[in-house]
């Protein structure tokens, strides 16, 4: 699939499960700038998640989006990503990858301690809602 076949899936898998609203020259720009942090899910030929990540600088990278389809969570999918996200990550040497996560979402926030990832920090109204985030770090 190109990604101008796969926008529109990408775009509404993340309307389903991600609270912020992003435009589908968001995605193309990401896909363009960083096609090695662009990771897309695939179960039978289907799109079913998405992880968008960015290098910042030789010591770090960051997590920017990460979706999985609502009937295909609780499967690993995100796993699977975030893994081959940090995968890539230490490829290039790099031993740091930071996010931002919703102060309320706390299966995000428990998933994303699962893999080893802290909570370094938190910021006030960091949404478009003025909701706050925390920024969570997995060193290695």
């Amino acid at each position: 699939l190109s990604l101008h076949d796969a926008l529109p899936i990408l775009i509404k898998i993340a309307s389903q499960t991600l609270t912020e609203k992003y435009s589908p020259g968001l995605f193309a720009y990401f896909y363009e700038t960083n096609p090695d942090g662009f990771i897309v899910g695939n179960l039978n030929h289907k799109i079913i998640g998405f992880l968008i990540g960015i290098k910042i600088n030789d010591q770090k990278t960051k997590i920017l989006m990460i979706s999985v389809s609502p009937q295909h969570q609780k499967q690993k999918i995100g796993t699977k990503l975030l893994e081959e996200f940090i995968k890539r990550t230490q490829k290039e040497e790099i031993n740091t990858i930071e996010l931002e996560v919703r102060i309320d979402n706390h299966k995000a926030i428990q998933f994303y301690e699962k893999h080893g990832f802290r909570k370094i920090i938190k910021i006030k109204e960091f949404y478009q809602d003025n909701k706050d985030a925390y920024t969570m770090q997995l060193r290695f």
